[in-house]
C-alpha cells in the first residue's frame, strides 16, 4: 500500500491571510496543512482545495501530517499569542524543524525568540508579509529574517509564492535575527506616512478647491497614471467612484472619521527615536490618528473655532492641483527617505546586514507601499549601496528641486486658509532643516545649559564648557 505523501508546508492561524497564503503555495504544486482551534475556519478550508490542502483541530494530527524538516509558519496576532503558540509548538516539534513568524510582531520580540529557539535547537524566521489579502492570494511581498539556514530550505516556496515583478520575486532574506521584521515595520511606518498625506490632499481639494468626488477621482486617475503611481493612490481613485447598490452616495461619505490602527507606525515612530533619527511625517501620521479618535472633542472645538471668513485659494483650481501633485511628490519622496534613513541607522546599530537597495527591489510589488518612486530608490541605492540618504541621490535631488515650488505654496495656502496639512507641513520643514548647515539648535544648547547647567560645546574648540549666565558679562 502506497504512503499517503506529506505535506511541505503548515499554516497555524486561518484567518483570510492565512487561508489565502495557503491556497497560494498549494497553487504552486505543494501539499499544505492548516491548523485552527476554530472547527469552522478548518471546515470552509477544507472545501477550497480537498487535493492539496488539509485542515486540522487537533496540533499532532497536523504535526504528523508534514514532512521534514517541518515548517510551520504562525500567522496570529502579535504578542503573548505567539508565545503561546510557539511554546505549545515544541512540545511536538524536533530539534532541527522550522518556525515561522509571519504576523506583524514587534522586532524585540522577535530577538528574543530567535535566540531563545535557537537555544532550544530550532530554527526561527521572522517574516513581515505584505500585500493584504489580494497579497496573500495572488503575491504578496516577502521580508524574512533570522536564520539563513532555514530560509534556503524554504526560499524555494517562498520564491514561487511572491509577487513578480520583472521576473524577480519580491521576497529575499533581510538580514540576521529580526531584520525582517524591523524593515517590514518601516514598511507600514511609510505606508501610515503615504496614508495621511492623501488624506490631507483629500482635505485640500474637497475643502480648499470645493471640488467634488467625481472631479477628485478623475485627478487620481490621472495622477495614477504618471509618476505618483502606486498602490494606495490606485485604491484612492477606486474609493472616490465606490457607491453601493441602490444609493445615490459614495460609501466613503457615510464612513466616521476616526481612524483605527494596529500600532506599527507608532513603533516605527519609537525605534526612530530610540535610535536618535527624525522621522516626522511618520511622526504627525500616528499623531494624526490618535486626534481622529477624538470626534466629541473635534465637534465641540468646531463650534467655538469656527472659520473666520471663506477659504478662497490664490491660484486657480488647474493651477493649484498642478502645484498639489509636485507638493505630493516632493512629501512622497520625503516619506520613503525617512523610512529608508531609518533602515539604514539600524543597520549601523543593530548590525542587520541589511541591502537597501533589495529593500526597495521587493517593495516594488506585492506590498502595499508599491510604487513607480521605487524603481528610484532601487537605482539610487544599486548605484551607490552606502548611500546614506535618498536626499543625496543626483537624480532624486533634480526633482525634489523641482517640485519645492509647489509644497511651499500648497503649505502656505493650507495655512492661510485653516486648513490643515500637518504632514506636508513635516515634509517641508524637515527638508528644509535637513539642507541648513546652521540650525537654530545653538540656542537650545545655551537655554539647556543656563537651566540645568548640561554644558555647550563651542565651534572649532575640544571639549565641553559651561557657563554661569546669571552672573552677567
Amino acid at each position: 500500500m502506497t504512503k499517503e505523501p506529506k505535506n511541505t508546508f503548515g499554516m497555524i492561524g486561518l484567518g483570510t491571510m492565512g487561508s489565502n497564503l495557503l491556497q497560494n503555495i498549494a497553487d504552486h504544486g505543494y501539499k499544505c496543512a492548516g491548523y485552527d482551534i476554530s472547527a469552522d475556519k478548518v471546515a470552509a478550508l477544507n472545501k477550497l482545495n480537498p487535493e492539496s490542502i488539509q485542515g486540522f483541530t487537533d496540533m499532532n494530527d497536523f504535526i504528523d501530517s508534514l514532512s521534514s524538516p517541518k515548517v510551520v509558519m504562525l500567522l496570529v496576532p502579535a504578542g503573548k499569542i505567539v508565545d503561546g503558540v510557539i511554546e505549545e509548538l515544541i512540545e511536538v516539534l524536533d530539534n532541527g524543524d522550522i518556525i515561522i513568524d509571519g504576523g506583524n510582531s514587534h522586532f524585540t520580540d522577535t530577538d528574543r525568540r530567535y535566540l531563545d529557539l535557537e537555544n532550544k535547537g530550532y530554527h526561527f524566521i521572522g517574516m513581515g508579509v505584505s500585500g493584504g489579502e489580494e497579497g496573500a492570494r495572488r503575491g504578496p511581498s516577502m521580508m524574512p529574517g533570522g536564520d539563513k539556514k532555514a530560509y534556503g530550505i524554504v526560499k524555494p516556496i517562498l520564491d514561487k509564492i511572491a509577487a513578480q515583478v520583472n521576473g524577480d520575486p519580491t521576497v529575499a532574506y533581510m538580514g540576521e535575527r529580526s531584520a525582517g521584521h524591523f524593515v517590514k515595520m518601516v514598511h507600514n511606518g511609510i505606508e501610515y506616512a503615504i496614508m495621511q498625506l492623501i488624506s490631507e490632499t483629500y482635505e485640500v481639494l474637497k475643502n480648499g478647491l470645493h471640488l467634488k468626488h467625481d472631479a477628485i477621482h478623475a485627478i487620481f486617475e490621472k495622477w495614477n497614471e504618471g509618476r505618483l503611481q502606486s498602490y494606495l493612490i490606485e485604491i484612492t481613485r477606486d474609493i472616490f467612484a465606490y457607491k453601493k447598490r441602490g444609493t445615490d452616495h459614495l460609501l466613503l461619505e457615510a464612513i466616521k472619521d476616526e481612524a483605527k490602527s494596529k500600532g506599527t507606525g507608532k513603533w516605527t515612530s519609537q525605534a526612530a527615536m530610540d535610535l536618535n533619527l527624525p522621522v516626522p511625517i511618520i511622526d504627525i501620521a500616528v499623531s494624526m490618528r490618535d486626534l481622529s479618535k477624538y470626534k466629541d472633542l473635534r465637534t465641540t472645538a468646531s463650534r467655538m473655532y469656527p472659520d473666520s471668513e471663506e477659504i478662497h485659494y490664490h491660484n486657480k483650481n488647474d493651477e493649484h492641483i498642478s502645484k498639489l501633485e509636485q507638493a505630493f511628490y516632493f512629501a512622497m519622496v520625503s516619506a520613503y527617505a525617512q523610512g529608508m534613513h531609518l533602515l539604514y541607522r539600524a543597520n549601523e546599530e543593530y548590525h542587520y546586514q541589511l541591502n537597501l537597495d533589495v529593500i526597495a527591489k521587493i517593495w516594488r510589488g506585492g506590498c502595499i507601499i508599491r510604487s513607480e518612486f521605487l524603481e528610484d530608490i532601487y537605482t539610487a541605492y544599486k548605484k551607490d549601496s552606502k548611500l546614506k540618504h535618498l536626499f543625496l541621490d543626483a537624480a532624486i535631488h533634480q526633482n525634489l528641486v523641482e517640485s519645492i515650488p509647489g509644497i511651499r505654496t500648497v503649505v502656505s495656502e493650507a495655512a492661510r486658509n485653516g486648513i490643515a496639512v500637518p504632514a506636508y507641513a513635516a515634509a517641508l520643514g524637515y527638508f528644509d532643516n535637513f539642507r541648513s548647515e546652521e540650525m537654530p539648535a545653538n540656542l537650545i544648547q545655551a537655554q539647556r545649559d543656563y537651566f540645568g547647567s548640561h554644558t555647550y560645546e563651542l565651534k572649532g574648540k575640544e571639549g565641553s564648557f559651561h557657563t554661569d549666565w546669571e552672573a552677567g558679562n
